[in-house]
């Protein structure tokens, strides 16, 4: 491959809030003249359709997902593990370094870059050492660093054993941030000393730290502090902050409509029932890809709803594999009729960036996803957070706390919400005083971020950079 074309392999993890935002980077490298490999399982391989019309030079490496005792045949996504199965799957999706190796021994033109999701760290370490391996992280990079460096390097322990509501003190992360247990990363939480699976997971990690950079979606405005800080313990500048990376077509309804899978509404039905209502009128709720509220939570909101009188669109998903029983996903019965008129229910996917997008739409209730705060940022929307696990307490507080964005409604995945409390909430989300003063941060914040990625800002510096050194590495490679 020449300097001004170098051939990155990419490899996403097979969860959707992780493997959108790669592809979308992965446009981007397109974009600026880099050849891509995207490596996917077989029935992971639809999830790039809408990436490879837009880019048909981009070639797959299809590779068959590893079998593995705890993980049901056929199920090569996330979201559809069984309860716990997250360490398995990272484990499992370890055996692909072999056959990755393989294909570069056997590869007449193999890349000159790897670029791996921030849980498939080791298998930067599948090809040879000349080749540039880099790591890209979905999540924050304060989040980022806690799992990188206090975890795959301190892995501190608690001082009282089965205690969910100990504090744990971070002392050396900039703001010297603090959670009680339960608020801690799964993989904390989880983690068993000589357990394989665990021990993989924390030398993914550790490879992370070792791996020759470090692209993050976040951008220097929004976390600037933490950038520097993790550079200064890397000891080296090749972290990239190249965030917000936006979905390519992000106006497209059509292709935003079906980018994550099906919906139960057509985006040019939820528009066209945005476009009737007022400005900042809609409450706009939504809790990721990944979460699905118990029954007991989604009648206590439904009562909320009800109680509060706001126009809303809400996203609902329903139960998935990974959830064993009836307790999951389930609308009251009464809930749709009653609200008909000013609410929608959409099922499953609704297209987001564009529903965040509408001048309609006043806040959002969401679950603090790295993804969803990230949009609902480009989009100047102030936030209710609802934070259920992994980077979403972290990613919560800083929004509340550090950029005065969001107002807190809810914390924890079983929490059952008080319904006149979240009433309230949601009424002062289109009307009061707090949430105007929110919203008017969260506009000045659009302005920056958006500054940024247009030609002249930090993030598109960022990217300027990165792309030049990847074409600098192939370089080498060439001599």
């Amino acid at each position: 491959m020449s300097e001004n074309h170098p051939h990155v392999l990419i490899f996403p993890y097979p969860a959707q809030g992780h493997m959108l935002p790669l592809l979308d980077f992965t446009h981007q490298l397109v974009s600026n003249g880099v050849a891509i490999t995207i490596l996917v399982t077989p029935k992971n391989l639809p999830i790039l359709d809408p990436l490879l019309s837009r880019n048909p030079s981009i070639k797959t490496l299809v590779l068959p997902f590893p079998s593995h005792p705890s993980i049901p045949a056929g199920v090569e996504n996330v979201k559809d593990l069984p309860a716990n199965g997250f360490r398995s799957m990272m484990y499992n999706l370890g055996k692909l370094r072999d056959p990755i190796l393989e294909w570069f021994r056997n590869h007449p033109s193999p890349p000159s870059a790897i670029i791996s999701d921030m849980f498939w760290g080791l298998l930067t370490k599948s090809p040879p050492s000349s080749v540039f391996a880099g790591t890209y992280s979905p999540p924050p990079a304060r989040w980022s660093y806690l799992l990188f460096i206090h975890f795959g390097v301190k892995c501190p322990k608690g001082k009282t054993p089965n205690d969910e509501n100990e504090y744990f003190h971070f002392p050396n992360i900039p703001n010297s941030p603090k959670f009680p247990f339960w608020q801690l990363s799964p993989i904390y939480q989880s983690h068993v000393e000589g357990d394989p699976s665990s021990e993989f997971i924390r030398e993914c990690y550790l490879a992370n730290i070792a791996s020759d950079g470090i692209d993050f979606n976040t951008f220097m405005e929004l976390e600037n502090v933490y950038l520097d800080h993790l550079m200064k313990d890397l000891g080296h500048n090749r972290v990239w902050s190249v965030g917000p990376v936006l979905p390519p077509g992000e106006d497209d309804v059509s292709g935003q409509s079906n980018r994550g899978g099906s919906s139960s509404v057509l985006a040019s039905e939820l528009l066209a029932w945005l476009d009737k209502c007022e400005d900042h009128s809609v409450v706009y709720i939504c809790f990721g890809s990944q979460a699905v509220l118990t029954n007991k939570q989604m009648e206590e909101l439904a009562i909320a709803l009800d109680k509060s009188g706001v126009k809303f669109i809400l996203s609902a998903k329903r139960a998935t594999k990974g959830h064993a029983s009836n307790d999951y996903g389930v609308i009251p019965s009464w809930f749709e009729e009653k609200v008909a008129g000013r609410g929608l229910v959409v099922r499953d996917w609704s297209p987001q960036v564009l529903i965040l997008k509408h001048q309609a739409i006043g806040a959002f209730l969401t679950h603090c996803g790295w993804n969803s705060t990230l949009e609902s940022l480009i989009a100047g929307v102030p936030m209710l957070t609802w934070p259920m696990g992994a980077d979403q307490f972290a990613n919560a507080n800083l929004l509340v706390d550090e950029h005065e964005v969001a107002i807190r409604a809810c914390e924890g995945a079983q929490t059952v919400p008080n319904s006149d409390e979240l009433s309230k909430l949601l009424m002062e989300a289109v009307q009061g005083n707090k949430v105007e003063e929110r919203r008017l941060r969260a506009s000045e914040i659009r302005k920056v971020a958006i500054n940024g990625i247009k030609e002249g800002g930090n993030s598109f510096k960022e990217l300027a950079a990165f792309v030049k050194h990847l074409r600098e590495e192939a370089t080498k490679i060439q001599v």
